[in-house]
């Protein structure tokens, strides 16, 4: 258990062996719920999974009348890769699904170095990662039909012409698409909770904020799967957004901690504090 209340140890104070053995711990119990959430994947795999992963390319298909754009071939690098797809798609789902949870998980690891209205602060602020998350998944899934369809435009319109597209390499494009925009809109979770554990101050982020930009635009151009310049836009606008309201959360409560700083700290070593 991680100590974050013992009568014993109101500090919360961890060795180095205690603080591995914590993070052990809690990633066990992420990759648990993963594998949970994996075995709900794989039972609604068929009905609900497999036609949302293929709408796309049916949208594709009524928009262009392309009879064979993008049917996807389940087998092209053997008889196993049928199976190795449903698996990787299941464990997908559960990444997904167990995100409250690993979330969670992430928070509580660093909570034992955070003081009591900190963490009060940061568990609020915790409860906005999970819609984050939902939000950016949904926003990827709003681009996704409009990314295939821009990346598959490219094939002839011939009577000879088709897409026969690897199952494999669809469904990496895919899964991707959708985490890397889930974890993008998570940023500033993740840039306050550097704040709150004195890592990144609010100041050095709106300082750094040119910095931060163009850090933003080269993630977005590497880890955006489409090419067209719309979702890296799509995935970039949020971030930079995002970013700017985490900085200015992290100065509000770098403010609250300076008017909570105790004055004979601010003393100087050759005068007498009042203490």
């Amino acid at each position: 258990m991680a100590l974050l209340g013992r009568k014993d140890n109101p500090e919360a104070r961890m060795s180095l062996g205690e603080h591995f053995r914590e993070f052990r711990r809690r990633l066990l119990i992420c990759a648990i719920a993963i594998v949970i959430g994996g075995f709900w994947g794989w039972s609604i795999y068929d009905s609900t999974i497999v036609p949302w992963f293929e709408a796309p390319l049916a949208y594709v298909r009524s928009e262009h009348h392309y009879a064979n754009a993008g049917v996807l071939n389940y087998s092209a690098n053997g008889v196993s890769e049928a199976f190795g797809i449903k698996l990787k798609i299941a464990l997908w789902f559960g990444v997904l699904v167990a995100s409250p949870i690993w979330l969670w998980q992430i928070w509580a690891f660093l909570a034992p170095g955070l003081t009591r209205k900190e963490k009060r602060t940061g568990v609020l602020f915790l409860a906005v990662a999970v819609p984050l998350f939902a939000l950016g998944c949904w926003a990827a899934n709003l681009g996704l039909p409009n990314a295939v369809d821009f990346l598959l435009g490219a094939t002839p319109d011939t009577p000879g012409s088709a897409n026969l597209t690897d199952a494999q390499k669809y469904v990496s494009f895919v899964t991707k698409f959708i985490l890397v925009f889930g974890l993008a809109f998570l940023l500033p979770v993740f840039l306050v909770g550097l704040n709150m554990v004195r890592v990144l101050p609010g100041q050095v982020m709106l300082k750094g904020w040119r910095v931060a930009v163009m850090l933003i635009a080269v993630f977005c151009a590497v880890m955006c799967p489409a090419p067209d310049a719309w979702s890296m836009l799509a995935l970039m606008i949020p971030m930079i957004m995002l970013y700017f309201i985490a900085a200015g959360i992290s100065v509000l409560l770098d403010k609250r901690r300076e008017k909570e700083r105790p004055a004979w700290l601010d003393v100087p070593d050759d005068q007498t504090s009042a203490v």
